[in-house]
């Protein structure tokens, strides 16, 4: 649809203005690797150009998130288009596919191989294990801890600033390398938040202060930072070298979380230390009861029967 291609061309120009980096290159793969593709065959666009696009996608085995983000995306492109006047008509209700089949339970590190990489952080330390601690301490996302920077440590205060996080992000335009590292604010205002250090993170912390100047990043000891890829590739090695089961750096994420919660920490504060604007994306996402847990509230309640 030659239409279709000139509007998205032109609301892609446009979207370029108003959103992050990261946000303009995930619209233009959804829009470059899916949409585009599916309405060159189509002669017109309706409801049911909309469905067929939601079942083709899902077709493909992409998830029932993706496809409703690039749905999304096809409709500001048709809301672009109908405020345009190049069409009337751009509402549409897609039914998705379910969710409950393709839903993942997130890993949680077992207890014994999250001690078991403690220990091998703490005697065999480097930079970049720090930034494993800092995340199995405070539940940073790796974006946050590769754009931590040393005046983002306030020592005396023993806080973490959370103020920017670093991205590995495809580049859409023809000009220039295919990938490029982004440095901005996190994902959410939430996002932007004072963790406190734990007293080991203190004791690590202190010496090292010293050692760098304010501009230069935690994990890379240098004014630029280290690229997530090669920090998630790193932390893969160690765990397999420690025969630890294979797991995303994001798992520490919701270890934390679990663990917090294991404790008896209250879900606020742990939604305020995550950065979420609400506790039900802490408890939907990141909590997740283990055997232990469930046998001390089934045993809790048997009690008072």
């Amino acid at each position: 649809m030659e239409q279709f291609t000139q509007i998205a061309a032109a609301w892609r120009s446009d979207k370029r203005r108003w959103v992050k980096d990261a946000t303009y290159s995930v619209y233009c793969q959804h829009l470059q690797g899916h949409i585009l593709p599916f309405m060159s065959g189509e002669s017109s666009v309706s409801p049911d150009t909309a469905q067929r696009f939601a079942d083709s996608m899902a077709a493909e085995g992409l998830s029932p998130k993706s496809v409703r983000d690039m749905t999304v995306v096809l409709r500001m492109i048709l809301r672009y288009g109908a405020a345009s006047g190049a069409w009337t008509g751009y509402e549409f209700a897609v039914r998705y596919p379910s969710a409950a089949s393709a839903r993942r339970e997130p890993s949680v590190m077992k207890p014994s191989d999250q001690h078991r990489l403690l220990e091998h952080l703490r005697a065999d330390f480097s930079l970049r294990g720090l930034g494993v601690l800092i995340s199995m301490h405070s539940g940073l996302r790796i974006g946050e801890v590769v754009g931590l920077q040393w005046a983002d440590i306030d020592l005396r205060s023993g806080l973490i600033h959370v103020r920017k996080t670093v991205q590995r992000i495809y580049n859409p335009d023809s000009e220039g390398p295919r990938y490029f590292l982004s440095v901005g604010s996190p994902k959410t205002p939430s996002s932007l938040r004072d963790v406190p250090m734990s007293d080991e993170l203190l004791k690590l912390m202190r010496p090292l202060a010293r050692r760098y100047s304010p501009d230069c990043y935690v994990l890379s000891g240098a004014p630029s930072p280290l690229e997530p890829r090669t920090y998630r590739d790193w932390f893969s090695r160690q765990l397999s070298s420690l025969g630890i089961c294979p797991c995303r750096f994001h798992t520490l994420r919701h270890t934390f979380a679990t663990r917090c919660i294991e404790s008896g920490c209250d879900y606020k504060t742990v939604s305020a230390i995550l950065g979420h604007a609400s506790i039900s994306t802490t408890l939907d996402l990141y909590v997740h009861p283990g055997f232990a847990q469930k046998k001390r509230a089934i045993e809790k309640v048997a009690k008072g029967l």
